[in-house]
């Protein structure tokens, strides 16, 4: 089974301060306690297609993911380790994440996508975050039946972290717009 959600989220900050608060989110120091799942995060290859407008580049994610007690013994591991591809279009001023978790995958498929786009009915002040998640848990023999509550479970977390990601986007964003006026906080 899959659990699968989607969300949406309207930045009232311009689309040119959201997508570089994105790239900042991790780095700054203040965010840490609230990201403190995200352990480290590299990037692994960063490509500009100048005449295309676009940005591409590939970035490792390191995650700490605790779980219940039982399922730590039989994964072995709190670690997982994902991969972020990010496409920026300067031309059209769209911002596309797509990450995916490539250690645990016997256990667990985990697929994120997120995309900032200017807001249709406010393009210039105003930006949209769409963002879809879905989680599969691979049946375990001796754990088939509690498949679904371990997805649950799992999508519970991943709106918990994602609330305080766009609670560090906003923070970030404000941060970015004193910055852009001269004004230190």
């Amino acid at each position: 089974m899959v659990r699968a959600y989607a969300q949406e989220h309207i930045y009232k900050h311009p689309w040119e301060r959201v997508t570089s608060a994105s790239w900042r989110k991790f780095a700054d120091p203040e965010n840490k306690r609230a990201l403190s799942h995200i352990l480290e995060v590299d990037t692994l290859n960063c490509k500009l297609d100048p005449e295309a407008g676009k940005l591409y580049t590939v970035r490792a994610v390191t995650i700490h993911t605790p779980g219940p007690w039982f399922i730590r013994k039989i994964v072995g591991q709190e670690i997982c380790h994902s991969v972020e591809s990010t496409v920026v279009d300067a031309k059209s001023r769209s911002m596309q994440l797509a990450t995916r978790n490539i250690s645990l995958q016997k256990f667990i498929e985990v697929e994120e996508k997120i995309r900032y786009d200017p807001h249709p009915g406010n393009p210039n002040e105003w930006t949209v975050c769409k963002q879809e998640t879905s989680i599969r848990i691979k049946p375990l023999s001796a754990l088939a039946s509690m498949a679904e509550k371990i997805e649950q479970k799992c999508v519970e977390k991943f709106q918990q972290n994602s609330a305080k990601g766009r609670e560090v986007m906003e923070r970030m964003c404000k941060y970015l717009e004193a910055e852009s006026k001269g004004i230190s906080l």
